[in-house]
């Protein structure tokens, strides 16, 4: 009878595990990216209804709100991981924590950038600007569909700059 009395815990447990991991995960990309996605969402949506307000075309638009989009992202993705480097790296100099900082954020989004700020983003944006009667509506739902390609790439490069120990100590994302 105490067999069976301890099995059950343990296998409820071990049931529970799987879906701790997922969530623990899940907590470390929102954790990551949300405060950058949400600079970025601000100065874009200011800067495209800006100059949609000044009856600039939907390319222009799409433009200027890729490139207002990346200016919130990084200032605020810069600062995550400065603070990523300044606790796995406590001893390096302001000039070496900035080259660590620079090489990082190029070795987790630059790929991902390449293709989201020269072409994908700036599609996306336009055309939903375009066909949508809103235009925040139409610069939201082009970040979206931009995001999903931006963050395949980019949560992967991240991995993989996180397994082979460029980023130092790893963070607790432990998935």
């Amino acid at each position: 009878m105490s067999l069976v009395a301890e099995r059950v815990p343990a296998a409820a447990h071990a049931a529970r595990r799987p879906a701790h991991r997922a969530l623990r995960a899940l907590w470390f990309w929102i954790k990551r990216y949300l405060p950058p996605e949400l600079a970025g969402t601000a100065t874009m949506l200011v800067a495209g209804v800006a100059v949609a307000a000044a009856a600039a075309p939907a390319i222009v638009i799409g433009l200027v709100g890729t490139a207002a989009e990346n200016i919130g992202f990084y200032s605020v993705a810069a600062i995550t991981v400065w603070r990523e480097q300044r606790v796995n790296f406590p001893d390096d100099g302001m000039l070496r924590r900035a080259r660590r900082v620079a090489v990082l954020l190029v070795l987790e989004f630059g790929p991902a950038e390449l293709l989201d700020t020269f072409l994908v983003r700036p599609v996306a944006l336009t055309l939903a600007v375009h066909l949508l009667p809103d235009i925040a509506l139409g610069l939201i739902v082009g970040k979206l569909a931009a995001d999903v390609v931006f963050y395949v790439l980019a949560a992967t490069a991240f991995r993989v700059t996180e397994k082979t120990g460029v980023r130092g100590e790893a963070p607790a994302t432990q998935v």
